[in-house]
């Protein structure tokens, strides 16, 4: 597919007139092309945006909600044509991208459409002095700068509260998953959204991201992605006083207790290691499990994972896809590779899968688990973002504790246990943003999302997005 980017209103080509290949993991083969956009095209989206924000942040909420709806709504009309185009992006199964990351995306917008329409603000009044009252007006423009991981789901996250506040968006997709972004550029031009409130510029994080968080008309801006490039923007954003949301790496411990609902833990422990090929952010690549119960969970676990099936995405039943890119394949190897030097040992996976007819050149990788490893070794500390899952056992809740706070990490957790005072306990100890109590990935779009540490700064999600993408006013009236 010939991509374009989004801007004014109208699908354009890049400045420049340069492309990058488009290449689906899957096969390894170039299936389009991409603008390769840089400061030129990041200035015209300004330019379009700044012309478009007078006129949409005065529309009231009732009429800004009725263009969130419309979107909404041909999001999911078109749920097929945009599930295909993310697997083929980002090498994931069809039937995941039709059945999570597309409905999610419309949930976005359809959660801040209404949303919007219920947002408080706060009144003190000073006895009969008096009396206090707090306004919440758009910023203006927002950068949103998303992940290859989940394209479309995690750029309408960031979307839909920054349009829904009355800010018009400059948005940056990933560079290897740009064509959902683009099919949602044709949705906004269906939906009638008017032209400039939404811009989308596709290309390199160094060249059209770098321009988004370095120009001065863009005074807030939220980021997607790994640790290292939330840095360079966190100083791209400093000397220009912008307000910045991070949501950057994990290393999430998964915490199981002697104690646990077995099968539901077994069950989705699996789960949240290799779902999406592990290329989730909220992912459990850590399983620590209580001595009791070590050896049956892991021997338990090992014969599951053997049992995942890896191959064409397109193809139903085939549970883990492509990872999306070699140069990530050959990542995620290289740290297989570190974990045996490091003493662990490789219990399952552990290599590239080779994918008979069509995806014979794909980048597959077999779901790994490795057990053996000392917690503070690198394969424990750093992000790999791939299907390789570590084993550790611990004895006791203190030990638990400190090996899942063990690391520069702080999104997500997992805690297994039918003790519920073990489980309050325990969660009150972990430094994670978001703690699942005997599940996984359950989330209410209203309440914060965010982590701790290197994992990112500031929170996403509900009302808190809302209240980042717009500046408080206090109105102090004399009685």
């Amino acid at each position: 597919m010939h991509v374009l980017n989004y801007i004014g209103g109208e699908l354009r080509e890049p400045a420049g007139g340069a492309y990058l290949d488009n290449i689906e993991p899957a096969t390894g083969a170039v299936i389009g092309r991409t603008p390769d956009s840089g400061a030129p095209d990041v200035e015209e989206a300004v330019v379009a945006a700044e012309k478009a924000f007078p006129a949409w942040s005065s529309l009231s909420v009732q009429e800004r909600s009725g263009h969130l709806l419309r979107i909404a709504g041909l999001i999911e009309e078109n749920r097929e044509e945009l599930a295909l185009a993310e697997s083929n992006d980002t090498g994931k199964p069809v039937a995941l991208a039709e059945t999570v990351d597309i409905p999610r995306a419309a949930s976005n917008f359809r959660f801040y459409a209404t949303a919007i329409e219920h947002f408080a603000s706060d009144a003190h009044a000073m006895g009969r002095t008096a009396l206090n009252y707090t306004l919440r007006a758009p910023i203006g423009l927002a950068g949103c700068i998303s992940p290859w991981n989940l394209p479309l789901y995690l750029l309408t996250w960031k979307i839909a509260p920054a349009l829904a506040a009355g800010n018009c968006v400059i948005g940056k997709p990933s560079e290897l998953t740009p064509t959902t972004a683009f099919l949602l550029s044709r949705i906004c031009i269906e939906a009638g959204l008017p032209a400039g409130v939404l811009n989308i510029v596709h290309g390199h994080g160094h060249k059209a991201g770098a321009a988004v968080a370095d120009h001065p008309g863009i005074p807030v801006v939220s980021f997607t992605g790994g640790t290292a490039t939330g840095r360079r923007i966190a100083a791209a954003a400093a000397p220009n006083f912008k307000r910045v949301s991070l949501e950057l790496g994990g290393k999430n411990p998964n915490i199981v207790f002697a104690d646990c609902p077995y099968e539901d833990t077994l069950q989705t422990a699996l789960l949240s290691s290799f779902s999406n090929q592990g290329e989730i952010c909220l992912c459990g690549p850590r399983i620590l499990v209580e001595r009791p119960l070590y050896e049956t969970f892991r021997d338990d676990f090992v014969e599951r994972t053997r049992g995942l099936t890896v191959g064409d995405p397109r193809e139903a039943g085939n549970r883990l896809g492509a990872v999306v890119s070699e140069a990530h394949m050959d990542k995620i190897l290289s740290y297989v590779e570190l974990a045996r030097e490091e003493g662990g040992r490789v219990l399952c996976g552990g290599q590239r899968v080779r994918v008979n007819g069509r995806c014979r050149d794909g980048w597959f990788v077999a779901p790994t688990v490795i057990e053996g490893l000392a917690p503070d070794c690198r394969t424990n500390q750093e992000e790999i973002f791939g299907p390789v899952v570590t084993l550790l056992p611990f004895d006791s809740d203190d030990e638990a504790v400190a090996k899942a706070n063990g690391t520069p990490y702080g999104l997500a957790a997992m805690v297994w246990t039918d003790n519920l005072g073990r489980a309050h306990r325990v969660a009150e100890r972990l430094h994670a943003g978001i703690i699942w109590i005997n599940c996984w990935m359950l989330r209410d779009l209203r309440t914060p999302f965010g982590g701790m540490k290197q994992s990112g700064v500031g929170r996403e999600g509900g009302f808190e997005a809302l209240r980042f993408f717009t500046e408080p006013k206090n109105v102090c009236i004399k009685m």
